[in-house]
């Protein structure tokens, strides 16, 4: 199936135990190798895969939908909806949700690799965690080096925490620092990586879709923060092992590891986490509190540390919509 959708327009919708739904931006040999782990899993679990063309306009749709024709069998069970423009991380998972009458939906990045299993053992920690609202797996790398895929919130602490980069005071504060360490037993969390969660239905009805005001970021941590005022938890289980290949979908994360500067949309998004969790003052909290995080960070140098570098423009960027939190997602045009 081959269909052309918007953000409104769902038409019937697939009946499945399980939908998953993988966003394509101009990755067309990532969905392909992403896809083609999932295949031998699809039917065993009742599970039928959207891929959403977020408007690639480069012809990696065409190709998709040239490569489902073909092969395999459990082809059959996967579908290419094409969005008649780019609605950015959350509108085209919720254009992929819409498109399913599932009791269950696995979100899945597209440069990600799912392990033998790993369906199942998600499914398995669904039934038996009733008051999870999302699971998540453990994401690794090729090699099987767990990545870190769980966090609490983010929260102006955690932002003066992250702008010292300072270990004693990481100590002191530890229950403001947003990554968690890495867990070979299931346990509870804020909010973890969308790279690949599992959402129940139940909790998809009580929360609703995901907040189309973020084009990318912290739309997963803000969307947890919703399901948990619900009542649900998000619950992390390391026997579903899924390979994430990191920035293979965004530029955002080696672009910041490189200190560029990251496109507007990060810092719309992060401006509009703040606003939602911390009330109309929230972004001024977060970021005067990184602000005297950056103080300490620059008093180390009269210790001969220096403070660590920052992303270019970084000081200015994140007072991004300061005047209007909930504003202008910032989505490339």
């Amino acid at each position: 199936m081959d269909d052309n959708r918007g953000a409104g327009d769902f038409g019937s919708r697939v009946k499945c135990a399980l939908g998953i739904v993988v966003i394509n931006f101009r990755t067309a040999a990532l969905v392909k190798n992403c896809l083609a782990s999932l295949g031998p899993q699809l039917e065993a679990n009742d599970a039928r895969a959207a891929i959403v063309d977020n408007f690639s306009n480069d012809g990696s749709a065409e190709e998709i939908a040239e490569w489902l024709l073909t092969g395999e069998l459990w082809k059959s069970r996967v579908f290419l909806i094409r969005s008649p423009s780019n609605e950015g991380f959350s509108g085209g998972n919720n254009i992929g949700i819409n498109a399913f009458d599932a009791a269950h939906i696995l979100l899945l990045n597209s440069d990600t690799l799912a392990r033998s299993g790993a369906l199942k053992s998600l499914l398995d920690a669904s039934a038996r965690e009733t008051d999870a609202g999302i699971l998540a797996p453990r994401l690794e790398d090729v090699d099987g080096t767990p990545q870190i895929s769980c966090f609490r919130f983010h929260s102006p602490l955690s932002e003066f925490l992250s702008a010292a980069e300072t270990a004693p005071l990481d100590r002191l504060f530890s229950f403001a620092v947003v990554p968690m360490p890495v867990s070979d037993a299931p346990i509870a969390c804020d909010w973890a990586s969308f790279a690949c969660v599992l959402l129940k239905r139940e909790a998809l009805d009580d929360v609703g879709r995901m907040d189309d005001g973020y084009f990318m970021y912290f739309e997963d941590a803000d969307y947890c923060r919703s399901l948990k005022k619900m009542g649900w938890r998000v619950v992390y289980e390391p026997a579903a092992r899924v390979v994430h290949l990191r920035g293979g979908s965004s530029p955002v994360k080696s672009s910041m590891k490189a200190r560029k500067r990251p496109p507007g949309y990060y810092y719309a998004a992060r401006t509009r986490y703040f606003r939602k969790a911390y009330g109309p003052f929230g972004l001024y909290a977060a970021n005067l509190m990184w602000l005297a995080g950056r103080g300490v960070a620059r008093a180390r140098s009269l210790f001969g540390k220096p403070a660590p570098a920052l992303c270019e423009n970084q000081g200015k960027d994140q007072w991004t919509n300061w005047l209007a939190p909930l504003g202008d997602r910032r989505a490339p045009r």
